[in-house]
């Protein structure tokens, strides 16, 4: 079946997370009925790109750099429909270090937080794809900083918007990381992997445009989830 979410939809959503909220009248640091996005700035880093493709797919062999970026352009659309300001760190194939010579790794992640600390953002969801020498390990695991409170409180949001989805046959629990693009500020960071790349089923439904769809808007309901 495919996925069609109108911005209508969208607004239908937040209102009912929020409704609780705005009920109650609060005013500071929750989206408002008539706002949705509150003005708030989401940061989309869809990871690696360039040279530094990442994992592959294990029968497709499609770049784990690829998915990222697909991914991530639905999720900015959800968000930008349900009136967020949106950035992306990337937008295209390539990758943010410049040239491909010596630390390039490190250039490109200090790049990254330079436009999450530029944008002063509110929330950054960066999106990976995973892979386990264990070939039956699947499913979408949520990463925060083990120091962050808030964190944790996002990844516990999206990784149960995760575990909802139908094609969901082994819920995960949002899992505490010590990894360099989710202390790159103070606003709640997450790491979000799509689903093992290693794992046939997995890498079946991550080629796929519908499930990236449905994957994307799993992660923004969660994301959503999260303000009320």
């Amino acid at each position: 079946m495919k996925l069609f979410i109108c911005k209508k939809t969208l607004i239908v959503l937040i209102a009912a997370i929020l409704s609780a909220g705005i009920l109650f009248g609060v005013c500071a640091g929750v989206v408002s009925a008539n706002s949705h996005g509150g003005g708030r700035t989401i940061v989309i880093d869809a990871g690696h790109g360039g040279v530094d493709a990442g994992v592959r797919g294990i029968n497709s062999k499609t770049k784990e750099s690829e998915i990222n970026l697909s991914i991530s352009k639905y999720l900015r659309g959800y968000f930008s429909d349900a009136g967020f300001n949106v950035v992306m760190t990337r937008t295209t194939q390539g990758g943010l270090y410049g040239l491909s010579t010596k630390g390039f790794k490190m250039r490109d992640m200090k790049k990254r937080k330079e436009i999450i600390e530029d944008c002063n953002a509110d929330m950054v969801i960066s999106v990976h794809q995973n892979f386990c020498p264990i070939p039956s390990k699947r499913g979408g695991t949520v990463f925060f900083d083990k120091t962050s409170n808030v964190g944790k409180a996002l990844a516990d949001s999206i990784q149960n918007s995760v575990n909802e989805m139908k094609e969901c046959v082994s819920p995960n629990v949002a899992l505490a990381g010590d990894y360099y693009m989710l202390k790159c500020t103070a606003s709640p960071s997450v790491i979000v992997e799509c689903g093992f790349l290693s794992n046939s089923d997995d890498d079946a439904l991550l080629n796929s445009a519908e499930y990236q769809k449905s994957f994307a808007y799993a992660i923004f309901k969660g994301a959503v989830a999260y303000y009320s």
